[in-house]
């Protein structure tokens, strides 16, 4: 295999996840975050197959550059993974203009740089495959997410025409849309015994989700096993999409 996978996000919960499952399975990482300290940790702990490679990638040059730099120093990149996003919730009502273009920056904004960087030189080898991340938000009506909705709803539309104009080429182009999901992003929602209690009861699998359930999946979509598999929105949240269970459950 030996394939090199770009994981922008590398060090948070996610993206580690996927590098440890990419690196496992015999591939190559180079991670990119913003953290340079953190992000050498989780270089440490994955090994030789893994490099870091700081990076802001919303600095559209400064990213460009580090694509150049990561192809030099490592190879061509075969696939790859955008888990970078925040997290603002409020009711519309509450947002501040700065709240909502910053909500679209990071989450769907960051996804066209990464994409844009990578795309071209996957056209010439005619081969490829993305995994961008939208949220079960974007899909089903959630108290407070009008914000997170609406930028991950831009990621999901990104993934559909991204997936035909790109197929041509054998680039696939598919999104994993989460629930709340265990990660030091969320910390602040799963870390309170209240909060959590709320969010469990919401999911009938009756559970938040683990770093573990989405890397899992997103490591099967960047390999050649999903090659037949583009264009799609694959929601792994507990159940939450498909509806929320009774307030007291019946046989």
């Amino acid at each position: 295999m030996n394939d090199l996978v770009l994981i922008t996000g590398g060090s948070g919960g996610i993206g580690s996840d996927i590098a440890r499952r990419v690196v496992a399975r015999g591939d190559r990482v180079a991670l990119v975050a913003r953290d340079a300290a953190r992000l050498e940790r989780t270089v440490a702990e994955l090994g030789a197959n893994a490099l870091a490679f700081p990076a802001d990638v919303l600095d559209v040059a400064g990213f460009g550059a580090v694509v150049e730099r990561i192809e030099a120093e490592a190879g061509e990149i075969a696939a790859v993974a955008h888990a970078v996003g925040n997290i603002v919730l409020r009711p519309l009502h509450a947002l501040s203009i700065e709240d909502w273009r910053g909500t679209f920056e990071i989450n769907a904004t960051s996804a066209f740089v990464v994409v844009k960087a990578v795309v071209t030189k996957m056209m010439r080898r005619r081969r490829g495959s993305f995994v961008l991340f939208s949220s079960v938000a974007a899909k089903t009506g959630l108290q407070n997410h009008e914000a997170i909705a609406a930028a991950k709803g831009a990621v999901e539309g990104l993934v559909r025409s991204a997936a035909i104009s790109y197929a041509r080429y054998g680039i696939r182009f598919n999104a994993i849309a989460p629930a709340l999901t265990k990660t030091e992003l969320s910390k602040s929602l799963w870390s309170n015994d209240a909060m959590r209690a709320a969010s469990v009861a919401l999911h009938p699998l009756g559970r938040i989700g683990e770093p573990a359930d989405i890397g899992a999946a997103s490591a099967f979509l960047l390999s050649d096993d999903a090659s037949w598999l583009t264009g799609q929105i694959v929601s792994i949240d507990g159940g939450l999409s498909a509806g929320h269970p009774p307030a007291k459950m019946t046989v």
